[in-house]
């Protein structure tokens, strides 16, 4: 989540807005990040009420009028911290296997080498998770800044206003609607599923087993 809020303070920098940085949020530091309650109430509220942790990092503000080109900015900065989940979940796969090739040749490492491919194959699919979710066209997730500029102008605005009531829709489709969030996450089962191509080059450990 860190990495996501920090895709979108740079590339709010690089569209010409310095809010993020000018309030100290473009920073690798975890801490800035921590909303009291998206952070740490809500996963633990939806935990026990649905089995399912939902939450967040702090928002990253930005102010979209003050990006070079309004439209192009908005879905810029939108589409940046999904692209770098993406990213993330990308780059993790050649590292299960480096990370098992090192495991193979140096056995005093292997247990060491076999949490680091955990944490990578967990790292793969969070990601990917992270990244499908955060694409739902709903108020105020970043899918719904693109969203928007496929509507007529009329139907955008109402559209946005939906953002008041955002998460209340969120917590009911988590809540009753399991086949279309199936349904939306299906690509990122399928390419979970992929991850079976590195299943040789993991090491044999009660973690990765």
């Amino acid at each position: 989540m860190v990495a996501h809020e920090y895709a979108h303070g740079y590339a709010a920098l690089k569209q010409g807005d310095t809010t993020a940085y000018s309030l100290g949020r473009l920073t690798w530091n975890p801490i800035p990040h921590i909303d009291p309650f998206m952070t740490i109430l809500l996963p633990l509220l939806t935990y026990f009420t649905t089995g399912i942790a939902f939450g967040g990092a702090k928002p990253v503000p930005v102010i979209p009028r003050n990006y070079r080109n309004f439209k192009r900015g908005d879905i810029i900065v939108s589409l940046a911290g999904v692209a770098t989940n993406f990213v993330i979940a990308v780059c993790c796969i050649p590292l299960i296997v480096l990370v098992g090739f090192i495991g193979r040749s140096a056995p005093a490492l292997q247990n060491t080498a076999a949490i680091l491919q955990a944490m990578f194959l967990y790292g793969v699919l969070i990601n990917l998770a992270l990244a499908a979710f955060n694409l739902i066209p709903i108020p105020p997730l970043d899918g719904s800044h693109v969203f928007k500029y496929i509507l007529p102008p009329a139907w955008a605005l109402n559209y946005q206003r939906l953002g008041a009531r955002g998460l209340l829709i969120l917590f009911l489709l988590i809540g009753f609607g399991a086949p279309v969030l199936n349904f939306w996450f299906a690509p990122v089962f399928l390419l979970d599923k992929l991850t079976r191509a590195v299943f040789p080059y993991i090491l044999p450990s009660p973690w990765t087993m």
